[in-house]
């Protein structure tokens, strides 16, 4: 039987990218001998971060539509159609088995063409409520695999399954980890430490609380791993001057932060919605306002209504120090929220939906 070729595209953002990495990685586990293409958007971060994993990337000339009048906005439908004839030309060369889609700017013409000439599809949707791609897409797809309950107004009810979202297989044990990742950090044992998570790139009002409240956190005799984000760093780097602080643009070795941190301050973006139920630590999800249909607020809300985590608005910043610190004197309060998250991890995300792909390979 001849290897598979297995098409998948997807990225923007982390959020995107790496289930798609971890969606390829378990495929390969079960064929060695599978051969991988993405597809991803020019100039996007995909374009760097696939190759790091081991697999080769083409790129697309393509972004989103702005909600007000732009130059990019009008070059869109220009970015469109050239994006259909090279992911076209891409499909014709590759000659792909299966087409996986999880979201992001590429994924749409990618799998538009994949649908046309008869390749099975199948996409992935991390959101509990869905982009305006993947609601395109899921007309045609063979399969669409969610993470979230109640999707049925977005996609057609008999073609959806819920796996959950995939997420690093490091983060299933990270709780034999803890010895190692207070090494790693170079910690203090005895004190508490907060991790700050403002996404891939990072959140400039998460950043400018955190700056807020260094004086704060050292009255709370806490330690501060803080990964700033790429677009941040040089702005904030000076801050890990102070012993109890350390900045990061990025943290390769997420599965050691996870296992160092005893409170978490995140954004809720689908990816680390999904791990911080794996991760069961008790979590402030600061959500951004500025994503499509305020979706991150919407994941946050998910977890928070079954009290697996606290919610703090973006407009409600200002109560940040009597939320921490109640929650950082509350040992009882700390193992109700771990309990209560963990209830919601799906832990076989990834396997799953490596199950859903061989069903349509086989059929």
């Amino acid at each position: 039987m001849k290897p598979y070729n297995i098409l998948i595209s997807g990225g923007g953002t982390g959020g995107h990218i790496y289930p798609a990495i971890a969606i390829a990685n378990e495929f390969k586990l079960r064929y060695p001998d599978a051969n991988f293409l993405f597809v991803g958007a020019k100039d996007r971060m995909e374009m760097e971060k696939i190759p790091q994993a081991g697999f080769e990337i083409k790129g697309l000339w393509i972004s989103g539509v702005q909600r007000k009048i732009t130059v990019d906005n009008l070059s869109f439908a220009f970015k469109l159609i050239s994006s259909l004839w090279k992911a076209r030309r891409i499909i014709k060369q590759f000659k792909p088995d299966v087409a996986i889609g999880t979201g992001g700017f590429a994924s749409g013409p990618t799998l538009i063409v994949a649908n046309r000439v008869g390749i099975p599809t199948l996409i992935q949707e991390q959101n509990s409520f869905p982009g305006i791609t993947n609601k395109l897409l899921s007309k045609k797809a063979n399969k669409i695999c969610v993470a979230y309950d109640h999707l049925e107004r977005f996609f057609p009810s008999d073609k959806m399954i819920k796996t959950g979202n995939p997420v690093r297989q490091d983060l299933l044990t990270i709780h034999s980890k803890r010895k190692a990742a207070v090494t790693f950090f170079k910690l203090d044992k005895i004190k508490k430490t907060i991790l700050i998570l403002g996404g891939s790139l990072g959140a400039r009002k998460i950043n400018e609380l955190i700056e807020n409240n260094l004086e704060f956190f050292k009255s709370q005799e806490v330690q501060v791993i803080w990964q700033c984000g790429k677009l941040y760093f040089d702005t904030y780097k000076k801050h890990s001057d102070l012993e109890y602080v350390q900045v990061h643009q990025f943290i390769n070795r997420m599965d050691l932060a996870y296992a160092a941190s005893d409170i978490i301050i995140s954004r809720a973006g689908a990816s680390s919605v999904s791990e911080l139920c794996i991760v069961g630590k008790p979590v402030i999800f600061i959500p951004s306002p500025n994503v499509a249909e305020d979706h991150q607020t919407k994941n946050a809300k998910s977890i928070v209504d079954k009290h697996g985590a606290i919610l703090l608005k973006e407009s409600e910043l200002e109560t940040f120090p009597i939320v921490f610190e109640t929650l950082l004197k509350d040992r009882g309060k700390q193992e109700h929220l771990s309990e209560n998250i963990k209830e919601l991890a799906l832990p076989g995300a990834t396997t799953d939906i490596v199950n859903e792909i061989e069903k349509l390979l086989k059929k």
